[in-house]
């Protein structure tokens, strides 16, 4: 086993194609090919499951990418600090769902530990491919939530993917709606008072079921109701449209502006809004360094 060997089964599991990590690498497919298949003969371990749709990690490759990842940081240090070689590019990346902290806190991340050459990715996207996402090593962390309705499916989902779920906060439902709303001087409004405003809430594709939903009591039926896929998109049409989501209630004036606001919803549920990651795999600098982050983004529950 090498240094290089492991390098190379990192760049794979991050593009996740054979012949994209082969042009990262400047080598050509075949040598890559068989670089990995030899340290698989060697360890006697499939760290890649290979298939029609591509190749990607198996259950111990995700374990094997874990401490890989270790030696080849621990190597790069000793480089830095005593052949004082220009260190690697960084890598991280986070899937999320649509949380203006969760951006905040990736600000602070690049701003704090950028350095002159870095590949990081923040995903935005669906519950289902959060999860998948972290299953796989695409993110080393996902940012979602649980409440008693979902809590079943998605932790039985993650307990299935080998991951684990670490609260950041649990928070009071809110609807976010524009200033201009009707609703929006009231202190606290009730389900019944939406009925004639479009429901606004974020797609999730194949898996738009009920537990899958961003939104809490999504089994509730409405008159309106809009699906969007991105988060710019939802509020340009809470403004056009007065219409609502329902959230946390934590915003961001900084990335969202003052347009929108959060109003307490009149209901006995909570959000507790969590990271979840591999459990056989430590999290990296960055990765902690992120979430630390997200708990200095969290503003005091509104």
């Amino acid at each position: 086993m090498t240094l290089t060997q492991l390098k190379y089964i990192i760049e794979v599991a991050n593009r996740g194609s054979i012949n994209e990590a082969a042009k990262r690498l400047f080598i050509s497919q075949p040598t890559l090919s068989n670089a990995i298949k030899d340290l698989e003969e060697e360890l006697q371990l499939a760290i890649f499951e290979r298939s029609n749709k591509g190749i990607s990690l198996s259950k111990e490759g995700v374990e094997f990418l874990g401490y890989a990842r270790q030696v080849v940081e621990q190597a790069e240090l000793l480089e830095g600090r005593y052949l004082n070689k220009k260190p690697s590019p960084q890598h991280f990346s986070v899937s999320t769902q649509h949380y203006a902290f969760a951006v905040n806190a990736f600000v602070s991340l690049v701003q704090e530990y950028g350095q002159e050459e870095y590949e990081l990715s923040l995903r935005e996207t669906k519950t289902y491919e959060i999860i998948e996402d972290v299953r796989s090593l695409r993110s080393e962390i996902g940012i979602l939530y649980l409440n008693e309705f979902n809590g079943k499916v998605i932790n039985k989902l993650l307990k299935d993917s080998n991951l684990h779920f670490t609260s950041l906060f649990t928070a009071k439902p809110h609807i976010f709606i524009s200033i201009k709303n009707p609703l929006a001087k009231q202190a606290k409004v009730t389900i019944d008072q939406l009925d004639e405003y479009p429901y606004l809430s974020f797609d999730q594709g194949e898996y738009n079921s009920f537990h899958f939903a961003e939104e809490i009591l999504s089994t509730l039926s409405h008159k309106k109701s809009i699906r969007v896929n991105d988060r710019a998109t939802l509020f340009n049409l809470l403004i056009g449209l007065n219409g609502y989501t329902i959230s946390t209630g934590v915003l961001s004036a900084d990335l969202n502006g003052n347009e929108i606001i959060p109003v307490p919803l009149d209901t006995d549920e909570t959000i507790n809004v969590g990271w979840i990651a591999h459990r056989s795999t430590a999290l990296s600098k960055l990765g902690t360094a992120y979430i630390e982050a997200l708990h200095q983004a969290i503003p005091p529950a509104p």
